[in-house]
């Protein structure tokens, strides 16, 4: 065989080899780390987290060993040589990485926020996830940074740079203003204790729970499972909500707005015996307060007390329900009524709807022949500028309509001799605005042209002007 193929060979047998080690070195280093995972809990997240990027290290540094040995004087080793350096420096950088992320994943499982009184574990847990995103990205930097200078090129910029870093870090500054914000809003938010992972608070009117802080951006996960995305920026720059800042024990009201009948002793003995039988409150507080009694309502205001936000939503909404129950059941006069008072009445000398004469008369009729005058009088003073025949119908004098018994009006001829027609409704309005005042005409008048001729009974047996066949 000639020296290539042997180099060939050798380089085969080398990688082989190396894989093959890989493989058992990480397999014994399982076995210990899960023999040690029986009595302690991190073993087994430490295996998780290293396990791909021990096995990739170890691979690229036995194969660029096999590559030495194989073919230890050939013109292409610098550039082979230069691989395997950025790839183990990659490699080594995720193991890095991953170990780093392995001992925050410790920190998070010692402090959890699924407890009743988690605000310090949500503090240190906030903390905790920017750093392992800061460290992240600086080791990612710092990678980066030691791949690109690995080239002589890049050494020569890099000297430059350096020599002109004031210049470079004001062009860079202004570009990346609002990313570097960003950063440095992520990095105050997570150590001035503004918000917490787990935080309740009510941003752009909407209710929700802090789920993520990352370095460019809060995630709010909002009551109906949407999640709202806000820059950090915002946080620092605008004003809003947060529910559960120092403790996450709340003080929530429910307001009633009621009759002024309503009990409330006996409405607040009720609340007494619904918080007694319920788990939802904590004990702290309970009151039940009047507030407000204006616009025909009492409002009537409840005070209650949570272990934290959900549970308080929970017992406000189990409160307004058995109130409103109770007062359907017990207190059916105390539900919000709207009052309204009607006060009116005839003139004083009108008569009743219809026509009906004060004085005992038939509307549209005449008295007994020994009081005529006194029963036209008073059907004058009842009926208004109208007169009715026999049927019961109504003709009006001026001509324009006529209104029978039933309600129909019928239209005649005439000169208008009043403002109002003659109808029930208009006898109404008269009585309102005259009183009824009784409309007297000079004796030589007659009815309207058409009518049927006047009757002259005795002298003196009616008003001046009330002739003709209403008194029959």
């Amino acid at each position: 065989m000639s020296p290539t193929w042997q180099s060939w060979l050798s380089f085969a047998v080398a990688v082989l080899v190396v894989v093959a080690a890989v493989f058992v070195v990480s397999a014994l280093v399982s076995l210990i780390v899960r023999a040690i995972a029986r009595r302690r809990e991190w073993a087994a997240i430490l295996i998780d987290r290293t396990r791909w990027p021990f096995r990739v290290f170890l691979l690229v540094l036995g194969l660029w060993i096999s590559v030495g040995v194989a073919f230890p004087e050939d013109e292409w080793r610098p550039a082979v040589d230069h691989l395997f350096l950025i790839g183990l420096i990659a490699a080594g950088a995720w193991l890095v990485a991953q170990g780093f992320l392995f001992l925050t994943d410790l920190g998070m499982r010692r402090y959890r926020i699924d407890v009743a009184d988690n605000r310090l574990a949500r503090r240190s847990r906030t903390q905790l996830q920017i750093m392992r995103r800061l460290v992240v990205v600086a080791i990612v930097v710092i990678a980066i940074g030691v791949i690109l200078f690995t080239f002589d090129s890049v050494r020569a910029l890099g000297a430059s740079v350096l020599a002109s870093a004031g210049i470079v870090s004001i062009i860079a500054g202004l570009a990346a203003q609002s990313v570097l914000g960003n950063l440095f809003a992520g990095v105050q938010l997570a150590f001035s204790d503004a918000i917490r992972v787990d935080d309740v608070v009510v941003v752009e009117g909407e209710w929700g729970r802090i789920e993520e802080i990352t370095l460019n951006y809060v995630v709010v996960g909002l009551w109906d499972e949407r999640r709202l995305v806000l820059p950090c920026t915002y946080f620092t720059t605008k004003p809003f909500q947060n529910w559960t800042r120092t403790t996450s024990q709340l003080l929530g009201s429910v307001e009633f707005d009621l009759d002024w009948r309503v009990s409330p002793g006996a409405m607040r003995e009720h609340l007494d015996a619904i918080l007694a039988r319920t788990d939802l409150w904590d004990g702290r507080a309970k009151v039940l307060q009047v507030t407000d009694a204006v616009g025909g309502f009492v409002r009537v205001r409840v005070l209650v007390t949570a272990v934290d936000a959900p549970t308080l939503f929970d017992l406000r909404c189990y409160v307004r329900e058995e109130l409103v129950h109770w007062v359907q059941r017990s207190q059916p006069d105390a539900e919000p009524a709207q009052r309204v008072l009607v006060r009116g009445g005839a003139g004083a000398g009108g008569a009743a709807p219809g026509g009906a004469a004060p004085g005992g008369a038939a509307p549209g009729g005449a008295a007994d022949s020994g009081e005529a005058g006194a029963g036209e009088v008073a059907r004058a003073a009842g009926a208004g500028p109208g007169r009715a025949d026999a049927s019961g119908r109504r003709r009006p004098q001026d001509g324009t309509s006529e209104v029978d018994a039933g309600g129909e009006e019928r239209h005649g001829d005439g000169d208008r001799s009043g403002l109002f027609t003659g109808t029930p409704e208009a006898e109404e309005r008269a009585q309102q605005f005259t009183q009824a005042v009784p409309i007297v005409r000079p004796p030589d008048a007659g009815g309207p042209a058409g009518d049927e001729p006047a009757d002259n009974g005795p002298a003196g047996d009616g008003p001046v002007g009330e002739h003709g066949d209403d008194g029959r």
